[in-house]
């Protein structure tokens, strides 16, 4: 059986947070004792806070490219201008819609620049921006988790993603460390013996989603949720293993 498990109690995470330590100092807190093949999803969110990745709008100076977007686009300018910053490259822009490829790979709105749950001070304007490498700071995570318990756990990095031709937002694997984050079906039969020609499972993101049911979106303040009791295969290739390949994508 899979199970879901919140670990409350994590307090708001600044710059130079231990990650890691703030977890399981929230567990222990509660009584919850992780198990050996637990996968452990966090928001990318308490990362990025701890890793210090604000920006403060009023530091930054948009240029011409900044400028040409958000006079499509609506939004401000220098807010345009961080976007562009992280991002590869710019799939789409219409008003109060740009999708950019962030540097990571992944293809997202705003390359992940973010306004939500980020704590400004008075007269400042805060965004935070994703790890440039997620599956590097899921992989950091998980080596602090090995040392501290003594086992195998599995780490994904979790944000909430848009998705096309649906409705609303679902929690994404951004990163991911000891979990192979696609499992690949081809081949094995099918309740009537026939090979699955082209199923691929994106467990990442089914655990990503799972999670996201848990955390909330808005104050539930509920950053690290464990599950418990799904059988996963290790790997290192991380969440990257998700991203669609440039040429087999007919819609870019």
């Amino acid at each position: 059986m899979i199970t879901l498990h919140p670990i409350e109690g994590i307090p708001l995470v600044k710059a130079g947070d231990d990650v890691c330590g703030l977890i399981l100092q929230a567990s222990r807190e509660r009584s919850f004792v992780f198990e050996r093949g637990d996968v452990l999803v966090i928001t990318q969110k308490i990362v990025s806070k701890a890793d210090g990745l604000f920006v403060d709008l009023a530091t930054v100076r948009p240029g011409a490219r900044a400028q040409e977007i958000a006079a499509i686009h609506g939004g401000d300018p220098r807010y345009i201008e961080v976007i562009l910053g992280e991002s590869a490259s710019v799939v789409v822009v219409r008003p109060n819609l740009l999708i950019t490829q962030h540097v990571s790979g992944a293809v997202m709105a705003n390359a992940g620049v973010d306004r939500s749950n980020v704590e400004s001070p008075s007269g400042q304007e805060i965004v935070i921006v994703l790890p440039r490498d997620p599956d590097a700071a899921a992989c950091h995570l998980l080596e602090a988790f090995r040392a501290r318990l003594g086992f195998e756990i599995a780490i994904v990095l979790s944000d909430s993603w848009g998705r096309p031709w649906r409705l609303g937002t679902t929690g994404g694997a951004l990163g991911a460390a000891g979990i192979a984050t696609l499992r690949d079906l081809r081949g094995m039969p099918d309740l009537f013996g026939a090979p699955l020609r082209h199923s691929m499972q994106a467990v990442g993101d089914e655990l990503a989603a799972a999670a996201n049911l848990v955390m909330g979106q808005a104050a539930e303040a509920v950053p690290a949720v464990v599950v418990r009791g799904f059988a996963f295969e290790g790997g290192d290739a991380g969440a990257r293993a998700l991203q669609r390949p440039r040429e087999q994508d007919v819609f870019r």
